[in-house]
């Protein structure tokens, strides 16, 4: 598996685009490195930079990056809205795929010490790489901001964990650390009172507020028996908020880090500031991601507000990301564009969806070109996304028919299921080519010498049998399809059963034709004890798909007559 941190520094520069274009040319100069994304603002005036990459690449890129930026940025002229204390003011570690937290701490510790010892910059290593349990927390770390770190340093309590614990006054002060991924979330407001906006900030924020007597709790602080300030939880766990105006927008905002999307959701978020903010007689206009977002993220927030409506949830990828910038007003300031704020586009390879990204006749042209791939692999598994997408689209049509509304989520289910093999079927489009392809490379490889002989025997088998699993794979997916389909013969939509009877014919038809390849595919095999086990799945699944269809077939011709 490919080894991947993400690397999501804050500069404090967010209006001079110059020397923003510096800091990012030094990132960008590791080879390895992919910038995703370069996100300023005016107001706050710091720039939140996304990079990714394999863990050593991504580190010797943030220190470059905060090498310019000590170069460039003097903090003792800066001034913006939101809460800092250095020039890179903070630079988060975060996994994405095969490196552990443990190892990302590793990195992120290492990436402090160099910091402090090559640049002079005091760093505090935070959230997981934190050496202790009051420095976990950014806040703490940061408190005082840039004009009280000269103080701060002084404290023996707050001493640095690497670099100087004096001031360096055009530096000032870095956190480095490792976290899970944290979404940055601000909601916008239709009033310009900084007071109210952090008043309901502090309604819902995990920390909540501290409570005082009197009216509208803006008396003395209310204390325990031990002295200690009584607080009042706020009602979004794994949330921070401040609230803020904008003067570039000419409103207020609330400005929201979500540190654990899967316990406060986008959504949750959204609606619960909503309802704080209604309570107080103010509302959420629309709202604003500041770097990037987990695909998963807006797809679940799709499903929230289509179930919301009562409406079928079992819809395209691009249909739920376009309910859910529209219900979370994510356009609300300026056009949102998944295909530039969602992580999972910005690492796509675009030889990974090369076909199935094509149009219906592009990939008619390239199917009848004199090039052998793309063949009846990667046919038979379109011709099975085919079938899911009609079984789909009958159980769409039903979950909104006229008089079959307390059946809606019935067939939404049956939809989300047709829409994932769907889904699935057009990425086998794909890896049925790649493959093909890979198999061509392994005959490619020379054989001069024994080992050379040996190697290319080896990745000839491993490449045969990959070119095998992949039909045998879209077999089994055609299969699970007849279930929607013969659901929808019986259930769905009366004026659509011919459209189930069409994808009935296309399923089983995908079954067959993916057959063949698995079958000439497993003849050069060299272990045959695995051929034949795949052989009997796939006569299996064949004669499965013939019983299923006429079953399908059966069902529509009674509703024909």
């Amino acid at each position: 598996m490919e080894r991947i941190i993400e690397c999501v520094p804050n500069f404090s520069e967010g209006r001079d685009m110059a020397i923003i274009e510096q800091i990012t040319q030094a990132i960008r100069s590791v080879e390895g490195v992919r910038l995703l994304d370069v996100d300023p603002g005016k107001d706050t005036n710091r720039t939140v930079v996304t990079f990714v990459g394999p863990p050593e690449a991504v580190v010797e890129g943030a220190f470059r990056g905060i090498r310019k930026a000590s170069e460039l940025i003097d903090m003792s002229k800066h001034k913006g809205e939101h809460p800092r204390f250095g020039a890179t003011d903070v630079c988060p570690l975060v996994p994405v795929a095969g490196v552990s937290m443990e190892e990302t701490v590793e990195h992120a510790r290492a990436l402090a010490r160099r910091v402090g010892q090559e640049l002079g910059i005091s760093v505090y290593c935070y959230e997981h790489a934190a050496f202790e349990d009051k420095r976990r927390n950014l806040a703490n770390c940061r408190a005082g901001q840039y004009e009280g770190l000269a103080q701060k340093l002084a404290d023996p309590a707050w001493k640095p964990d690497f670099g100087p614990d004096t001031l360096n006054v055009r530096s000032g002060a870095s956190a480095i650390g490792a976290r899970d991924f944290l979404v940055a979330y601000n909601f916008n407001l239709n009033t310009t009172s900084v007071r109210r906006a952090n008043a309901i900030a502090f309604d819902v924020r995990e920390a909540g507020r501290t409570l005082r007597d009197g009216k509208n709790n803006t008396g003395k602080i209310l204390r325990d028996e031990a002295g200690k300030a009584i607080k009042q939880p706020g009602t979004l766990k794994k949330t921070k908020a401040i609230g803020w105006y904008i003067e570039e927008y000419g409103q207020a905002q609330i400005s929201m880090n979500i540190t654990d999307i899967s316990v406060t959701p986008l959504h949750v978020a959204f609606d619960e500031v909503s309802r704080a903010a209604q309570a107080r007689g103010i509302r959420v206009t629309g709202s604003e991601l500041v770097g990037l977002v987990p695909k998963k993220a807006l797809l679940e927030a799709g499903r929230h507000y289509l179930r919301k409506q009562e409406r079928s949830t079992g819809v395209s990828e691009q249909e739920l990301v376009r309910v859910a910038v529209k219900s979370l007003g994510l356009d609300d300031l300026r056009p949102f564009e998944p295909r530039q704020k969602v992580i999972e586009y910005l690492l796509e390879d675009d030889t990974q969806r090369r076909l199935s990204g094509m149009t219906l006749s592009a990939f008619a042209d390239e199917t009848a070109s004199e090039s052998p791939a793309p063949g009846g692999g990667s046919v038979s598994a379109y011709l099975g996304a085919l079938g899911a997408a009609l079984g789909t689209m009958v159980a769409n049509l039903s979950a909104h028919k006229r008089g079959w509304d307390e059946r809606w989520e019935y067939f939404s289910d049956w939809a989300e299921q047709g829409q994932r093999l769907n889904e699935t079927l057009q990425r086998l489009v794909d890896r049925d080519t790649a493959a093909f392809d890979a198999l061509m490379a392994a005959f490619g490889l020379p054989k001069a010498s024994d080992e050379e002989k040996q190697a290319r025997k080896q990745a000839i088998q491993r490449a045969t049998l990959g070119a095998a699993e992949v039909p045998l794979e879209v077999m089994r997916l055609c299969a699970k399809s007849f279930d929607l389909l013969e659901a929808m013969a019986e259930q769905g939509n009366p004026n659509s059963v011919t459209d189930v009877g069409v994808g009935a014919l296309a399923a089983r038809s995908a079954v067959l034709g993916a057959f063949l390849n698995v079958r000439v595919n497993l003849s050069g095999l060299a272990d045959r004890a695995l051929a034949e086990r795949m052989l009997a799945e796939g006569q299996a699944l064949r004669q499965q798909a013939e019983e299923r269809e006429a079953r399908v077939l059966a069902l529509v011709d009674a509703k024909l007559a």
